[in-house]
């Protein structure tokens, strides 16, 4: 039986399985983000005024409608965080798209 490292690093060997894998690397950070700051601030819907369902589906990244600026400022400060976008240009090199400098964008 293969264990969860062997098995990452024999997928991320396949070129298909690796290009996918890069191209969800931001929106998986993202939500790792949010969950480690939900687990040090425990249930959270009730301070940003919305359901239990609604905070799972926002975490869950699987939502039919990608949540508001305001939606997630709410979350960030119900769990005594500050919001930051950042944008950064991307520059492209042999081996594909690295990034380059970054700004950040501080909401509410």
């Amino acid at each position: 039986m293969l264990t969860h490292k062997e098995l990452k690093s024999r997928a991320l060997a396949r070129t298909e399985v690796k290009a996918e894998y890069d191209r969800l690397d931001e929106e998986f950070a993202l939500f790792d983000e949010f969950l480690k700051a939900r687990n040090s601030a425990g249930i959270i819907a009730k301070r940003i005024g919305t359901t239990q369902s609604a905070v799972a589906r926002l975490e869950s990244g699987k939502g039919k409608h990608s949540p508001s600026l305001s939606t997630l400022q709410k979350y960030a400060h119900a769990l005594g965080c500050r919001l930051e976008l950042r944008l950064t240009k991307e520059a492209i090199k042999a081996g594909g798209l690295t990034a380059g400098r970054t700004r950040k964008l501080r909401a509410g």
